[in-house]
């Protein structure tokens, strides 16, 4: 049937031969039907395409967006059948069911309904992707439909919700066996594999498993926010938190004590072979472990610093910095902020087979060809400091220490920048002029800070506008100027928001960009360094020398309709 609507829809010049063939490669390429490659690509309306099929089969058509479904009807038919045949069920007369079908040629699956639900089917025509939308909206989406199936696999026979005894939790026997056994059953797997591919589909960073005295539930965080995906039963929370630390290979018998572990998955995702990482942190909390699971995606890791949001001048500064055969380059912000992705975009651009590049790092998030990464392991002695003093006898080029957190660190860091070695490292402080002022305060001495360290960049990291569902809105000229535009940028601007889609799961934002605050220590702020001045007046001098402060960076994103003013104003103050 695809092949004859592709041709129906050319015979009636609702598109072009050159259309039909570019959805038909794609359709080899990602399968699908053609009819909805067609309307997804935008070459021909969803209503075109159901006049064709209603024409050619002589069957009436219906647009589902304007009718309401009897609830009783779909009571009828389950979910999983619904999916199978891509039908919907719209209403019951006498002994006569109306269902619209994207294929009014599958005799089969009217045969099916009728045998199923006793009653004869009169079948109506819905495009692919109005049924698909219906389908969502009265039986829920896939994951959900899933998640029931899977809730139902799970017999409650015997297993009453679990009642926490605060005095004897600590001393409670853990059967290892039980554990084993509920977290190895068919029911658990799926659910854990389930919410391991449903963080993929939705774009997550992380995964929370989180139990509480009366509920346990699971968040994931999707572009920095976290969301509430589901509550499953609180007497699934010891399987499903067993189950992951098998995967991890972690301890099922320790939990008292937080843990560490890493799961490597194969999957296929939007048609490509990939390999997953789950970086796995377990900590005990008052009523069970909660787990966190980091995603680790190398495919998504952004490695060219040209497409992280740096402004122009922004962007040739830090290449500036790293391409200088010696010295110090900070990045600096709190966790969450793409420090790392800053990092490793630095070395990517660096990693040549010329220089010899060592990183300290804790956790090693990826691992790269061409550079040796060495992970710490405070518990046997392998700090920080212990790991750069290794580093300067393995001659090295280019050194990253992935956090300077003390002063013996940063004493080591700062010695190797000053012989002859480019040292990048993170450090957490709210800006880019307070770096200096937290270096000073760990004891190092103001001379070194200031012939040591050549730049420091501060980031945050703030949401897209969903480009599937951006629309222009009227932002009011005071709150812009508030914001920090001038009264000329303000009237003349034009401001964006998403209204919310599938493709931004509603919240009207997708994907993230970065605001950078980018510092060169000039002679001028070097000589303030060493006269001991404040982080304001270090500050101050910056902005005369051009840099562009956290806040400017976000205006400047909001003049390019990347992002919003609600979302800058969320994660910047008023320099």
């Amino acid at each position: 049937m695809s092949s004859q609507i592709g041709e129906l829809l050319v015979k009636e010049n609702l598109i072009t031969k050159d259309q039909l063939e570019a959805a038909r490669d794609h359709q080899k390429q990602h399968g699908g039907r053609l009819d909805s490659i067609l309307i997804n690509m935008g070459f021909v309306q969803d209503e075109d395409v159901t006049s064709i099929l209603s024409k050619q089969y002589g069957v009436p058509s219906i647009n589902l967006s304007f009718f309401e479904i009897d609830q009783a009807s779909i009571k009828l038919i389950p979910s999983d059948v619904a999916q199978k045949y891509l039908i919907i069920p719209l209403s019951r007369v006498g002994s006569t069911l109306t269902v619209a079908t994207a294929d009014p040629t599958n005799v089969f699956a009217m045969d099916d309904i009728k045998f199923m639900t006793g009653f004869n089917v009169e079948p109506v025509v819905a495009s692919e992707a109005s049924i698909l939308e219906a389908i969502e909206k009265y039986y829920g989406t896939q994951h959900a439909i899933e998640l029931k199936k899977v809730y139902e696999e799970i017999s409650d026979a015997d297993k009453e919700p679990v009642e926490l005894d605060l005095e004897t939790t600590e001393d409670e026997e853990v059967s290892l066996d039980e554990l084993q056994r509920s977290s190895e059953e068919a029911p658990i797997i799926k659910l854990v594999n389930l919410i391991l591919s449903d963080s993929l589909k939705k774009g997550a960073s992380d995964i929370h498993l989180e139990p509480y005295e009366k509920d346990f539930r699971v968040r994931f965080r999707i572009d920095g926010i976290l969301y509430n995906m589901m509550n499953p039963p609180l007497r699934l929370r010891d399987a499903m938190i067993s189950r992951v630390k098998i995967m991890a290979k972690m301890d099922i018998s320790e939990k008292r004590l937080p843990q560490d572990g890493r799961i490597k998955v194969r999957t296929t995702f939007e048609g490509k072979k990939k390999e997953i990482d789950y970086r796995v942190s377990s900590l005990p909390t008052l009523f069970g472990e909660k787990i966190v699971l980091r995603i680790l995606d190398k495919d998504n890791l952004p490695l060219d610093m040209s497409k992280l949001g740096f402004e122009e001048d922004s962007l040739k500064k830090i290449e500036k910095a790293i391409l200088k055969p010696y010295g110090m380059v900070l990045v600096t912000g709190p966790t969450g902020s793409g420090k790392t992705s800053t990092l490793y975009s630095a070395l990517n651009r660096l990693n040549t087979p010329e220089t010899n590049i060592m990183t300290a790092e804790d956790p090693v998030e990826y691992n790269f060809r061409g550079i040796n990464q060495v992970q710490i392991k405070e518990q046997i002695g392998l700090t920080f400091a212990a790991a750069l003093r290794s580093f300067l006898r393995q001659d090295p080029n280019i050194i990253l220490v992935g956090e300077i957190r003390d002063f013996e660190t940063t004493e080591i860091a700062i010695k190797a920048a000053l012989t002859g070695h480019l040292v990048l490292s993170s450090i957490h402080t709210n800006d880019a002029p307070s770096t200096i002022s937290r270096m000073l305060n760990m004891g190092i001495e103001p001379f070194l800070v200031a012939t040591s360290v050549h730049l420091i960049c501060a980031q945050r990291l703030i949401r897209k506008i969903c480009s599937s569902c951006k629309s222009e809105v009227k932002t009011p000229l005071q709150a812009l100027i508030k914001a920090g535009f001038s009264q000329e940028d303000a009237k003349n601007i034009q401001t964006f928001k998403g209204e919310g889609c599938k493709t931004c799961n509603g919240t009207g934002y997708k994907g993230r960009i970065g605001m950078y605050e980018v510092m060169e220590i000039g002679e001028d702020i070097q000589e303030l360094i060493l006269v001991g001045a404040s982080a304001q007046e270090i500050r101050r001098k910056a902005i005369e020398e051009g840099m562009f402060t956290l806040r400017r960076s976000g205006l400047e994103k909001i003049k390019a309709g990347y992002t919003t003013l609600d979302e800058v104003l969320r994660e910047t103050v008023v320099n």
